[in-house]
């Protein structure tokens, strides 16, 4: 964990210098070299008083890199395709078992048969008008409208409208990544 580097790189950011710092912790000029420079693990308290004096959340400063926010560029998302109809899927965003998605359904296109899989999706319709099927239900979602369901109960979607439409998805897979 590379805790020293992150508390120097805030401190240099918010243009705080070193002096300062010991001033208003109470913390030796040594100690904060020593932290900054990974040589010595303060203890909670410490960080503690080291976050409230940079404002910023304890925990963050105990996230591993990885655990940082991520940003995806518009231009940057990986774009697939998927079902029989070969439906634009847009790969928003990725966290842990959680994937968010952005699917085109051009005029009466559809996932094609019935689809499962492990997981749990909440849909919300940006664009147009779909069926929604899972099991013996059966609804007509438009814009604005949500739906949700157990993925693996077995589901179909399909643009029952004259425009493309737009279903913003989140699945959520515990313990996977997408």
């Amino acid at each position: 964990m590379d805790i020293g580097s992150k508390i120097r790189t805030i401190r240099n950011r918010k243009k705080i210098t070193i002096a300062q710092m010991c001033e208003e912790t109470g913390l030796s000029k040594g100690f904060i070299s020593n932290v900054e420079n990974n040589n010595t693990s303060p203890s909670i308290s410490t960080l503690q008083t080291i976050a409230a004096f940079l404002k910023v959340p304890l925990p963050y400063l105990l996230l591993e890199k990885d655990e940082h926010m991520t940003v995806i560029r518009k231009n940057e998302r990986q774009v697939t395709s998927s079902g029989e109809s070969n439906l634009k899927v847009e790969h928003l965003a990725t966290r842990g078992g959680l994937s968010v998605r952005l699917v085109e359904f051009p005029p009466g296109a559809s996932t094609g048969g019935k689809n499962a899989h492990e997981g749990e999706e909440c849909h919300l319709v940006l664009k147009g008008k779909i069926l929604a099927e899972q099991g013996e239900d059966s609804h007509i979602i438009e814009e604005g409208d949500t739906f949700s369901w157990c993925a693996s109960v077995p589901h179909f979607v399909k643009n029952i409208g004259d425009e493309t439409a737009k279903v913003l998805i989140a699945v959520y897979t515990e313990g996977s990544e997408f």
